[in-house]
């Protein structure tokens, strides 16, 4: 079974995430071959307080 995982920053949507984990899975099963319903999505939020680019912090 496929499995992908999404981080990004905290903020969106329950619905922006839905959209998100549909789309990624259809692209896949489509690249892929394999079957959509055996593709797992996982969107890990993450904290902007826990994140920094370029040695600052984002939060």
């Amino acid at each position: 079974m496929p499995f992908i995982q999404i981080n990004q920053l905290d903020g969106m949507t329950a619905e922006g995430k839905a959209r998100v984990i549909e789309a990624v899975t259809a692209a896949y099963a489509e690249a892929s071959g394999k079957d959509p319903a055996k593709v797992w999505v996982h969107v890990n939020d993450m904290p902007h307080d826990s994140f920094g680019i370029g040695g600052k912090a984002l939060g």
